[in-house]
Formats: C-alpha cells, sequence, structure tokens
C-alpha cells in the first residue's frame, strides 16, 4: 500500500513544476497517443530516454520511479505470461506438454510490458508535479467545450481530483486496520487464495466505512461553506500561459511528430 505513488504530489521549482497544468494534461495525452503508435523498439528506446531527461529534470528521485512500477507488478506479470503461453509463431524456446513459448509470443510480451511500463511512468511526470488544485482546473478547463451538450466539467474535474487525493489517504487507512487486525490475531498471509479471499472481509468492510464517513463529512464541510457547483464561481488563482508552456507543448508535439514519422 505504501508503494502507491498515485495521488501524490511532489513540491518543486523545476520547469516541469511551473508547466500551466493544462498543457501538461495536453502533452500527457499526445505523448499516450504517441506511445500507442510506436512499432519497434528503437522506438521504445528513443521515448524512454526522452522521458527519463523529463523525469530527472523535474528533479524526482528514484524511489517514486520505482514505487510508481510496484503496483502494476501483477499486470505486467499476467500480461507477459499470457503473451508467452498463447501467443504463438516463429522458433519454439520452450514447451512442456501442451504449452510452448514462440518466439512471436516473447516478442508481443516484451512489447506490451515497455508500453503499458512506460505508459504509467508517463502518467506520474504529471501527478508527482501537479498539485491536485491545478489539476482540476485543467480538467475543468479542457471539459469547459462539452458544456454545451449539457456535460458538467465542473462537477467530473472536481470527482476526479477528490477521488486522486483519497488514494493515498485511503491507503494509509487501510495499512492501520491491517495492523490493527493483526494484532487482534487475524492472518492475512497464510492459506489458499479462498481463506485469503475470506480473511480481507475484516479489511476492506471497516475500509468501506471510512471511506464513506469521509464522504459524508466532505460533502458537509463543502455545504456548510455554501458550495454550489462552477456556475459563476470565481477563482482566486487564474491559469496563465507563458512562452514557456507554448515551447513545451511545441516541443513535445514535435518530438511526437518525429516519432511518428520515422516508422520507428
Amino acid at each position: 500500500m505504501r508503494s502507491i505513488t498515485l495521488g501524490h504530489y511532489l513540491p518543486g521549482s523545476s520547469l516541469l513544476h511551473k508547466l500551466d497544468p493544462r498543457v501538461k494534461l495536453i502533452t500527457l495525452f499526445i505523448l499516450i497517443a504517441a506511445l500507442f503508435m510506436i512499432k519497434s523498439f528503437l522506438g521504445f528506446v528513443i521515448f524512454c530516454g526522452f522521458i527519463l531527461i523529463v523525469f530527472f529534470s523535474a528533479g524526482l528521485p528514484w524511489r517514486y520511479f520505482l514505487r510508481g512500477l510496484k503496483p502494476i507488478f501483477f499486470i505486467v506479470f499476467f500480461t507477459i505470461t499470457l503473451h508467452f503461453l498463447f501467443t504463438k509463431g516463429g522458433r519454439v524456446y520452450w514447451h512442456w506438454g501442451p504449452l510452448t513459448v514462440e518466439e512471436a509470443g516473447v516478442y508481443f510480451g516484451t512489447f506490451m510490458t515497455l508500453r503499458l511500463i512506460l505508459l504509467v511512468v508517463t502518467t506520474l511526470l504529471i501527478t508527482l508535479t501537479t498539485s491536485p488544485i491545478a489539476f482540476t482546473d485543467g480538467i475543468e478547463f479542457l471539459l469547459r467545450p462539452l458544456r454545451f451538450v449539457g456535460v458538467p466539467g465542473h462537477e467530473i474535474a472536481m470527482m476526479m481530483t477528490i477521488a486522486l487525493r483519497f488514494v493515498p489517504t485511503l491507503m494509509e487507512e487501510g495499512a492501520k486496520i491491517r495492523n490493527a487486525q493483526m494484532a487482534r490475531g487475524a492472518d492475512f498471509e497464510t492459506g489458499n487464495i479462498f481463506r485469503r479471499a475470506r480473511s480481507l472481509v475484516p479489511l476492506l468492510v471497516p475500509l468501506f466505512i471510512s471511506a464513506f464517513r469521509r464522504a459524508d463529512e466532505l460533502a458537509v464541510a463543502m455545504e456548510a461553506r455554501c458550495y454550489r457547483g462552477g456556475i459563476d464561481r470565481t477563482k482566486m488563482r487564474q491559469l496563465q500561459t507563458g512562452p514557456l508552456d507554448y515551447f513545451s507543448l511545441v516541443t513535445v508535439a514535435g518530438f511526437t511528430l518525429v516519432l511518428i514519422l520515422s516508422g520507428v
């Protein structure tokens, strides 16, 4: 639980921290689109080099880079296993009865794993360097054109930010409940998978109750402050786009365009 970095914000004075949140969200969408258009391992190497340069220029420590990858370990393992065992084609590297590991499975398994890891790291660049308030303002601005079709952009942005903000809080609460239950004799680590699933009930029930209590307290606090949504609502801090933002956007767009047109 402590390894989850989603929802954390690390204050800093780097160029990435100073960028307009709207620009950071747009560049995130551009990089994700480029990531899904990469067709070779050379493209992943170039993309990874670009992300690492941005990551370290933002002053982010290594441990957050590694901690951000821990929660997706099971997904990565599951993806590799499926491709290795069920994607057929090419040379056979290993076989045991009906199970075989062939060249195409190794290729596509490694390809999808790299894509997933880079997707997580790219997203971490935004969440670790953008405060929840700025994140909300950026999402709300990008959703503003949808208000003409009845989509409440402000409410959606607020819900997303609150959910993102409470991820580390709920994880910490879950760790405390787990330690308290273990002190009372609960066992979460022995037995088969079904027994372990049943042992999670004393953990999940208090966690859900705590989550609903926090949500109720937050709703009461917002109502006590006369919060009525985003209609005619003013902002204490106005978003402003400067030359650095335009330069960053053009740089990312140019890098993506070159990456796609080169066919790597």
